[in-house]
């Protein structure tokens, strides 16, 4: 199984290395006032680490949101001590 994993990572960093290599001209991102020029390969990496930042807090935040709905807890109004 060891050589199952070597294998893709060298696979995957192959593709990498070649994606990075055919995309190497520059571009420029503008968003609101900022300016950005880098190589599109750099862009795409940048926008797909961010993705999976992103993506992985909101999957964090939906499931602690379910768990805190299937805990049977529940918010209690404060009683005052006046009946």
């Amino acid at each position: 199984m060891r050589y199952v994993y070597i294998s893709l990572i060298v696979l995957v960093s192959a593709v990498a290395l070649v994606f990075t290599i055919q995309n190497l001209p520059t571009v420029t991102v503008h968003f609101v006032t900022l300016r950005l020029t880098l190589p599109l390969s750099v862009l795409v990496i940048l926008v797909y680490f961010l993705g999976m930042l992103t993506g992985g807090v909101f999957v964090s935040l939906v499931r602690s949101w379910f768990r805190g709905s299937t805990s049977g807890t529940s918010l209690q109004p404060h009683e005052t001590g006046t009946e």
